[in-house]
């Protein structure tokens, strides 16, 4: 493992807990993904990857606060609207 990996890792980790902000984003994350790709009638692993083709695991990682305070039909809109304005198409 690399000195950074262990940085980044140690830096997360309380006590062997992760810390709220980083659990409370693997929450939304795990929730949004599957939402998004219900709405739009794809696997999830399809999903995962459509979103990470077109930037929209990009604008999640920066913009989830954000996104989990509003209802979930807005946040998944608005990463279809990053993967479209970034070449895709569905």
């Amino acid at each position: 493992m690399s000195t950074n990996s262990k940085q980044y890792i140690d830096k997360i980790m309380k006590n062997g807990k992760l810390d709220k902000e980083t659990s409370d984003k693997i929450s939304f994350v795990t929730f949004i993904i599957p939402k998004f790709a219900s709405t739009y009638k794809m696997n999830v692993q399809d999903a995962y990857f459509y979103l990470k083709k077109y930037g929209g695991i990009d604008y999640l990682n920066k913009c989830w606060w954000a996104l989990h305070t509003d209802n979930p039909f807005w946040a998944v809109r608005d990463m279809y609207e990053v993967c479209h304005n970034n070449g895709g198409m569905r």
